[in-house]
């Protein structure tokens, strides 16, 4: 099963349910305003747990001091090559 059958199944489920509680009165008892609402409320509250996913996963985002240098190191190892065969850089 693929993650995004996972994903269509899941909303598919939801969904339905939703329209069974708002048509057939069975679970809400009344049509109210948080029921006409609950599909934004439930787009609301992904987007929030998304962001709050991200602000996690940047701050606690590693930093590889040693890749760092090496690739610096590659920077100046091919500026230089680049320069014996002719090509000027402007360094700013």
């Amino acid at each position: 099963m693929t993650k995004l059958f996972e994903w269509l199944s899941g909303v598919a489920l939801i969904t339905s349910i939703w329209f069974y509680s708002l048509h057939n009165d069975f679970i809400l008892k009344k049509h109210d305003l948080h029921s006409w609402l609950l599909p934004v409320y439930g787009v609301v509250a992904f987007g929030i747990y998304s962001l709050l996913i991200i602000l996690y996963r940047v701050f606690t985002f590693n930093d590889c001091k040693d890749a760092a240098e090496e690739l610096k190191l590659e920077i100046k190892m091919a500026k230089e090559d680049l320069g014996r065969k002719g090509f000027k850089f402007d360094d700013q």
